[in-house]
């Protein structure tokens, strides 16, 4: 037999072995290649908008060159262990290394540049879809295309050459390591097993559950007024990551083998079939497996989390511009709203306007704010707002003592720490007035133009007219009034839009579209969640392949459990009940945890993204879980063709 021959038997025979490995690679490649395409599409240069946006793009590129080499080289890595016997055969027969690694790299080279082929094929193939959803999510009104990138297919070819040429390296430092007895015993080797839980996992497990918990703790007061300045907030950020991070590792070292052996010990050792097959094989290898599970459910996190966060900030889109200009349109002179108005009525679209007098003056709120706002960049102490009489906002009416602020967000309240009632004084040229502070309301009262993101207080109409009649020159700006414009119900926004996009009004400081300011930052928010979302896509897929690999490893290795089962009399459907228990562990537990984990993060810091929380992070959270589990389900499958034939 030549050696021609040997290597296209060998790969027909290991068709089962090798189908893992072009699965992996042929996925990793397609997703790889459509993604670098976007960068090389002329079409993407409307929806990546600025030099940030392609460079975003590059820089995820970048990192998804990471999970994919270590997906690939993860493959590599338990497809030439199932082969250990095979290597130790041909070295007894007489083989040296150096051929036995030229046999496997030239098997090598047909499957991977094969499967390479087949990869660039699929994601040219699915590069229009991608365009497509970039275009939807960024609100870019353009056509997709097909365009194959010979700049994409060169980086593509060169990656995957790079990748290629690391996996024959540890293939040969694989090779020349292993003794022939030892390659007879890798497979059995793979996981190492614990039989006895020590003190030293006793403690670690409780301490690892400890750590999660102080994490969780103090990410809930991290904007609470606990932490009131920057040191002390970045010192708290890295105290949690820290804490959850090691927190979780010891969980996975430690307190999974605790908590499994309290129940075993309460059942008096009595277990069924369903407990011996789950929890206890989840006892003696969750150990040897903490450190791939923590990355796994620590990248989740992240993952889940900045998806979450960016969808709230696409979500919350039309609330946050509503915020920064309550009107449809903002002007801040009266020549500018007159103008566009006509314009607006030339084409017969109905409005209506409002103009609303402001003031600037310092305002003490030392007294009702928690936080240290010198930290902030305010003085804590007096603090220049934006005033407006009670007479300008309709569901606002204060008496002549009182004072309540307006146009509040989430992000500033949890920033500023407001009491609900407090002393406050107001600064003239004359005088110091003091108010009554009598809480705050959401109502957007002026545009982030007149109040610097900060709330406006709402004064009594009398005492409006002595602020303004003793306003500091020096803290007032270019107009003292700003008009809102606001479109009759069934006006085209969109063509309203167009029609201030081409006036030399939209270009002056102050005047604002909300509808331009809503696809805005919809469209940097939009890109930045497909990138988010396709990392994280990627890394679910390739850490669900490496559990189900995992899995499929480990039911080789115990399908002579299961033959010794199967001759007791246990059944098929009994062993499958144990084996779906042992999954819902495997897969459950680090899906269980990252979800978990995410969640505290998202809701330490989700007002600093958005107004709405729970409906775009339940959707991500849904969708991940959703597509986590088929690995789970695979597994189930893989664990029923190995109980089928181990009898």
């Amino acid at each position: 037999m030549t050696i021609n021959q040997l290597i296209f038997r060998n790969m027909k025979k290991n068709l089962t072995n090798y189908y893992l490995y072009v699965f992996a690679l042929v996925f990793s490649v397609a997703l790889y290649f459509s993604f670098v395409t976007l960068q090389y599409d002329p079409s993407m240069n409307e929806a990546t908008g600025t030099i940030r946006g392609a460079a975003a793009l590059r820089a995820a590129s970048i990192l998804l060159v990471s999970i994919v080499a270590v997906f690939l080289i993860y493959a590599n890595n338990l497809f030439i262990k199932r082969r250990s016997k095979e290597i130790g055969l041909l070295q007894l027969i007489g083989m040296t290394k150096q051929r036995i690694f030229h046999i496997l790299s030239a098997e090598n080279l047909i499957l991977y540049f094969g499967s390479l082929v087949i990869g660039i094929a699929l994601g040219f193939s699915i590069s229009k879809l991608m365009t497509m959803i970039v275009f939807k999510v960024t609100g870019v009104e353009g056509v997709a295309s097909l365009n194959f990138s010979s700049e994409a297919l060169v980086q593509t070819l060169l990656v995957f050459v790079g990748v290629y040429g690391l996996i024959m390296l540890l293939n040969y430092i694989f090779i020349k390591r292993q003794t022939i007895l030892s390659l007879f015993h890798v497979k059995q080797k793979t996981e190492s097993r614990v039989r006895k839980i020590s003190i030293i996992e006793i403690v670690m497990g409780i301490l690892g559950l400890g750590l999660i918990g102080t994490g969780y703790y103090v990410s809930s007061k991290l904007f609470d007024g606990d932490f009131i300045s920057i040191n002390s907030l970045f010192a708290a950020m890295i105290f949690i990551l820290a804490s959850v991070i090691i927190g979780t590792y010891f969980f996975y070292k430690g307190s999974v083998r605790f908590v499994s052996n309290m129940i075993r010990k309460n059942k008096a050792g009595y277990l069924n079939v369903n407990e011996v097959l789950s929890l206890s094989s989840i006892m003696f290898r969750m150990k040897s497996n903490a450190l791939l599970l923590t990355i796994i459910t620590t990248v989740s996190a992240l993952a889940i989390g900045l998806l979450s966060l960016s969808y709230i900030s696409y979500y919350s889109a039309e609330k946050t511009a509503e915020g920064e200009a309550p009107d449809d349109f903002t002007f801040v002179s009266t020549e500018d709203a007159v103008e566009f108005g006509d314009a607006l009525s030339e084409q017969g679209i109905g409005y209506s306007d409002q103009t609303t007098d402001l003031v600037r003056a310092e305002v003490y709120i030392e007294d009702i704010v928690g936080a240290d706002m010198g930290n902030l960049n305010f003085d804590g102490s007096w603090t220049s707002m934006a005033i407006v009489s009670d007479e300008s906002v309709e569901d606002i009416d204060v008496s002549e003592n009182e004072t309540k602020f307006a146009g509040y967000n989430d992000a500033m309240n949890k920033l500023m720490n407001l009491a609900d009632s407090g002393e406050i004084k107001i600064r003239g040229s004359d005088e110091e007035i003091e108010q009554e502070y009598t809480g705050i309301s959401k109502i957007d009262v002026l545009p982030t133009f007149f109040t610097y993101g900060l709330p406006t207080a709402v004064v009594d109409d009398s005492v409006f007219e002595r602020i303004e009649s003793q306003a500091d020159p020096d803290l007032q700006i270019q107009s003292s009034k700003f008009i809102g414009l606001t479109l009759e119900e069934g006006a085209s926004k969109e063509e309203a839009d167009e029609i201030f996009q081409s006036m030399e009004v939209s270009e002056k400081a102050g005047n604002t579209s909300q509808y331009a300011s809503t696809q805005f930052q919809k469209q940097n928010m939009g890109l930045i969640m497909f990138i988010v979302g396709f990392l994280g896509l990627t890394f679910l897929i390739t850490s669900g392949c490496i559990l189900y690999f995992k899995q499929m490893d480990e039911g080789d290795e115990e399908q002579p459990s299961y033959t010794i089962l199967r001759k007791l009399g246990y059944t098929r459907k009994d062993l499958v009940r144990g084996i779906q228990s042992k999954q819902v562990f495997n897969f459950g537990i680090p899906l269980i945890i990252g979800l978990i984990h995410s969640y505290f993060a998202v809701q330490s810091g989700w007002f600093l993204f958005g107004t709405e929380v729970w409906t775009p992070m339940l959707i991500v959270m849904g969708v991940y879980t959703a597509l986590y589990s088929i690995f789970g389900l695979l597994s189930v499958l893989y664990y029923k063709k190995v109980i089928r034939e181990a009898l």
